[in-house]
C-alpha cells in the first residue's frame, strides 16, 4: 500500500510532460510575459509610476510561474510511447568495419 502511494506521489512530483506540452508551455510563457510587459508599460506610462510598473511585471511573472512550472495534466495529453529496450546486447546486429563484417 505504501508503495502505491509512493508511486503516485513520484508521478505527481516527477513532472513529465510530452512534446506538445512543452510547446504549449513555451507558447503560454511567451504570451503571458508579453502581455504582462505591455500592460505594465501602458499602466506605468499613463500613471508615470515606475513602482506600479514593476509590481505589475512581478505579478505577471508570478502568474506565468504558476501556470507553466507545475506539471499540470494538460501538459501530458499526448504521452510518447517509446520502443522497448533490447537487453540482449548486440546479438543479431551486423556491423561492417573496413569492409569486414563484425557480428
Amino acid at each position: 500500500m505504501a508503495d502505491n502511494l509512493l508511486d503516485k506521489a513520484r508521478d505527481v512530483f516527477e513532472g513529465q510532460i510530452d512534446f506538445d506540452g512543452q510547446r504549449l508551455a513555451e507558447l503560454l510563457t511567451t504570451a503571458l510575459l508579453t502581455t504582462a510587459g505591455i500592460v505594465a508599460f501602458l499602466v506605468g506610462y499613463s500613471t508615470q509610476n515606475i513602482a506600479l510598473t514593476l509590481w505589475i511585471l512581478l505579478a505577471g511573472a508570478a502568474v506565468t510561474f504558476l501556470v507553466v512550472v507545475p506539471p499540470w495534466p494538460f501538459f501530458n495529453k499526448n504521452p510518447v510511447t517509446w520502443l522497448p529496450s533490447h537487453s540482449s546486447g548486440l546479438s543479431g546486429l551486423e556491423v561492417e568495419v573496413d569492409g569486414q563484417r563484425v557480428t
